[in-house]
């Protein structure tokens, strides 16, 4: 099997990882970054163009020794995010585009200890292949813990 051939087997089985039948579920398993997040078990709070608001967790792998998130594991949710993000309202289909990250930059502002967390996140603009996402991270209260600004590109 060639590299391309191997390339679109395996978008084809992300992409159907990331459809679900439940309306009320960002993603299903089978997808690595997905799996590892426990994404399955996340709440679609709201999605539209362009936007989508999740109710996750912290399962005990991305916590550091004192219970709060593991600072470095903050980005892949914002990566993980941003991306579905990109699609939210839209049909997705395997591989085409590819979305690729080219700059992430984010702020934390208290750590993130609950158990469950809400965030937010937003396409701010749209120019051609490139797409710039806002994302937020807020506890059950309503405080916001971190702010995540995420360029992507569709190649």
């Amino acid at each position: 099997m060639s590299d391309e051939a191997e390339d679109e087997q395996t978008a084809e089985s992300w992409t159907r990882a990331w459809r679900t039948s439940d309306p009320r579920r960002l993603i299903g398993r089978g997808h690595p970054i997905g799996d590892f997040l426990e994404a399955h078990e996340w709440e679609v709070l709201e999605r539209r163009e362009g936007a989508l608001r999740v109710r996750a967790h912290l399962p005990r792998q991305v916590k550091n020794p004192f219970g709060a998130l593991f600072g470095g594991f903050t980005p892949t949710y914002v990566d993980f995010i941003a991306l579905h993000t990109w699609w939210a309202g839209r049909e997705p289909t395997p591989g085409r585009p590819r979305l690729v990250t080219l700059n992430m930059r984010v702020d934390y502002y208290a750590p993130i200890v609950h158990e469950h967390f809400e965030m937010d996140s937003r396409v701010v603009h749209r120019r051609g292949t490139t797409c710039w996402v806002e994302t937020r991270f807020y506890c059950p209260e309503g405080e916001m813990l971190a702010f995540a600004y995420t360029t992507l590109k569709a190649v």
